[in-house]
């Protein structure tokens, strides 16, 4: 493995939906393949052969020209985790929309939380030591359904999700850098710690 290349190899698996952060995901798909690795963006598809995710507006009044949009053509239904050297859950509201349980517009009850795919995808890779799983901002809410993968581990997040993951069991960890690493999971407070949790990744990724 070169040095310039750390990551020769790899395969990442990054779960996104609508109300991504744009810049995060530009991080993802520009700096992973310049370190060697391959990137699979995918979300629920519930069916369909591709679904247009929307990012993040920061203003209603933002042009419709300007508005940053991703075509996604993975259903996280069909992939396999245990197929993955690294798992990222996007930033921001992502995870919350990912957590809709099937079939799309149910009621669901508390019994099915879990059920959706792409919680059932991030809980598998979770239990496979091997794998790096990184989880920045709101991210750790695709968890939260699976509290017993959260009790014990030690994390930080955005303060809109502390009640929820004090709640599954983990462990706050108010660290001055903003980034946590417990194992094989690396967290971060917001994307404003983006560069070193991305470098928190390839590092843990790249001694495994």
């Amino acid at each position: 493995m070169s040095s310039d290349k750390p990551l020769q190899g790899k395969r990442v698996a990054v779960l996104v939906e609508s109300e991504y952060i744009a810049d995060e995901v530009e991080v993802y798909r520009s700096r992973f393949p310049e370190l060697g690795a391959e990137v699979h963006f995918m979300a629920n598809l519930w069916g369909a052969p591709e679904k247009r995710m929307v990012c993040d507006i920061d203003s209603p009044d933002t042009p419709v020209s300007r508005i940053h949009t991703m075509l996604v053509d993975r259903d996280v239904s069909d992939a396999r985790a245990d197929d993955y050297d690294i798992v990222i859950q996007t930033a921001n509201y992502t995870s919350c929309r990912l957590r809709e349980i099937p079939p799309m517009g149910s009621l669901g009850s508390p019994e099915e939380t879990h059920k959706a795919p792409a919680v059932q995808f991030f809980a598998d890779a979770m239990r496979n030591k091997r794998i790096v799983k990184g989880a920045m901002c709101h991210a750790l809410w695709i968890l939260t359904p699976c509290p017993e993968l959260l009790a014990g581990r030690r994390v930080i997040c955005h303060t809109v999700v502390l009640a929820d993951i004090h709640n599954a069991g983990a462990t706050f960890v108010a660290d001055p850098g903003e980034v946590v690493v417990d194992d094989d999971l690396v967290t971060a407070r917001s994307f404003a710690n983006m560069e070193a949790y991305f470098e928190a990744i390839v590092q843990l990724a790249s001694s495994r």
